[in-house]
């Protein structure tokens, strides 16, 4: 029986449609990554050659940033997906209560700093 596993199998059990549908996925992983890297490509671009006014560099990146953490949860963390509403609600729960954390975080040492 060992034998039988290091040869490629004849055919695959899963139906035309199931094939379809994963290659389909594939291809939107691919896009969004490639978009992911062309926004991060933006961001290096920007500040490396000054074309942005320096008062908006931060803006923009910023910008770029919270665009590409929303591609990633949409597509890399499967938020798009269906029958994923526990791990959906995971996910936005820790965003809601980490973003006052981060801010009251930021705040404080802002203030404490000067």
């Amino acid at each position: 029986m060992s034998d039988d596993l290091s040869k490629p199998f004849s055919k695959s059990s899963m139906t035309k449609e199931e094939i379809a549908k994963l290659n389909k996925e594939k291809r939107i992983q691919i896009t969004s990554f490639a978009f992911m890297i062309f926004l991060t490509l933006l961001s290096f671009i920007a500040v490396a050659t000054e074309m942005i006014e320096p008062g908006f560099t931060i803006p923009f990146i910023l910008l770029l940033a919270v665009i590409q953490f929303f591609l990633q949860l949409f597509y890399f963390m499967h938020l798009k997906d269906k029958n994923h509403e526990w791990a959906n609600a995971f996910i936005v729960s820790g965003v809601v209560l980490s973003t006052p954390a981060i801010i009251a975080l930021t705040l404080l040492l802002s203030v404490t700093k000067y």
